[in-house]
């Protein structure tokens, strides 16, 4: 048992499991079941049943219960987004995301953006915080401050060359309001493009709109700073085209001065001084298509936004769970930096109530999204997990023998279901046969998208 655990890289508990789900009956329907979770790392179990019958009739159009399933139940994916949690439901966000950025830069007519955004102003501008005090870096000589070369792993990097004197409070503080950052540079920007046009903002919306698509990155040193895609429309969305003087140049422009003039002021209170927290100044935009002599193509963004929107304050060593009390953080492994950045919450806390910033410890004080958009950027995450889960519905009615589609625009179906929550999670065993699966799933399309672009590149040769 040990050297057969040993081969399989799991221990003997685990082995003994797995070998005990694969010699139960109904089998090949839980790995069916785990498959269209997408092998998920943390299902969860429902029990119920549903039966869909004609209005008019009383006929029965498609009935299911997990009465026959493996176990009584119904695996359904976590749907969590972050890959320290479930690799699996992670890599299908990050898809989503891609997707949903990629739209509003390229245009997508499924997702109701048209081909011709390719045509208006779009930039990938990144939004940095400012600094707390000197931290271990690789900068472009090579030497930090201290005198050493890191390596490009190097666990000191991002930490405070003299932690006495980081501003931990400042720090936590920024985090946590870096959303109204973020919303007051919305506000800005409009602002500064009516300037610059030359119109009022009322004019302004009535032949312009800014559209973006933003993703939020956590720092070595613990600070978030955000990277947006910003577009500029006609006055009816995507669907329309910008006036002649909306240019990229102008664009860049705004967005520079909208940064410089955010200003959020933090009272004082609980003996921690009043400040005023503003946008670092290291604002990069950059044009979708050029980034210096290399092109930055409409993919290159869109894959670079999806590859943050599954992270978070994990990078730097922080727990992805709340902390329920201080004396946890003791039982933990955590850089002495981003320990001091925590303990920073809960010192604050009792000063700024309303922030809640103990709750948002576990993220170095950040509670915003990790990912937005403006609602006429592209289509939504909803509406792609939408159209996945009426796909699996229609795959699922197929294999059960009933007709595909059940179209109730007339109101011609009545839908009875009753779901109970039954449990979340794997077994040990069922785990290891999770990632397995999980692991083929994405080997799988990532070869055929590999195959697909291979024979795209062919097309263009020939």
């Amino acid at each position: 048992m040990a050297d057969a655990a040993a081969s399989l890289g799991t221990d003997p508990i685990t082995l003994a499991d797995l070998l005990r789900v694969a010699n139960s009956p109904g089998f090949d329907r839980w790995q069916e079941q785990v498959r269209r979770t997408g092998g998920c790392a943390n299902p969860i179990r429902l029990m119920g049943q549903t039966v869909t019958r004609d209005a008019k009739t009383g006929d029965v159009l498609y009935s299911y219960s997990t009465a026959d399933e493996p176990g009584g139940t119904l695996r359904v994916a976590c749907g969590n987004r972050r890959a320290s949690r479930c690799p699996a439901c992670a890599w299908t966000y990050a898809g989503d995301t891609y997707h949903l950025i990629r739209a509003g830069i390229t245009g997508d007519e499924r997702k109701d953006v048209p081909a011709t955004v390719r045509d208006h102003p779009r930039v990938f501008t990144t939004l940095t915080a400012p600094s707390f005090g000197p931290v271990h870096n690789r900068p472009g000589s090579g030497r930090c401050r201290c005198g050493a070369q890191h390596a490009e792993g190097d666990p000191a990097l991002g930490t405070a060359l003299d932690p006495e004197r980081y501003d931990y409070a400042g720090a936590v503080l920024w985090n946590n309001h870096a959303g109204d950052l973020w919303r007051r540079f919305t506000i800005y920007l409009r602002r500064e493009i009516a300037a610059r046009a030359g119109i009022t903002q009322t004019a302004l919306r009535e032949v312009c709109r800014v559209s973006f698509g933003k993703v939020a990155e956590f720092q070595k040193r613990g600070s978030v700073h955000f990277h947006a895609v910003v577009r500029l429309d006609g006055p009816a969305g995507p669907g329309t085209a910008p006036p002649a003087w909306a240019t990229i140049a102008l664009l860049d422009a705004a967005i520079r001065a909208a940064a410089a003039r955010v200003a959020v002021p933090v009272p004082a209170s609980g003996g921690f001084p009043a400040r005023t927290l503003r946008w670092g100044s290291q604002v990069d935009v950059q044009p979708i298509g050029v980034l210096g002599q290399e092109e930055l193509t409409e993919q290159a963004v869109a894959s670079y936004v999806a590859k943050y929107a599954t992270k978070a304050a994990e990078t730097t060593g922080t727990v992805d769970r709340r902390i329920g009390e201080l004396a946890e953080l003791d039982r933990l492994a955590l850089p002495a930096h981003t320990r001091r950045l925590i303990e920073a919450c809960r010192d604050l806390d009792d000063a700024y109530p309303d922030r809640l910033l103990w709750r948002w410890a576990h993220m170095l004080g950040f509670r915003g999204h990790f990912s937005t958009k403006s609602r006429r950027y592209s289509t939504t995450l909803g509406t792609l997990r939408q159209a996945r889960a009426d796909f699996r519905a229609r795959q699922e009615r197929r294999e059960r023998g009933f007709s595909e589609d059940l179209d109730d625009a007339e109101g011609s179906t009545l839908v009875l279901a009753h779901w109970t929550y039954a449990g979340q999670g794997h077994t040990p065993g069922e785990s290891w046969l999770a990632a397995s699966i999980a692991r083929d799933i994405r080997l799988n399309r990532e070869t055929a998208r590999e195959a697909l672009a291979d024979l795209d590149d062919w097309e263009v040769s020939a």
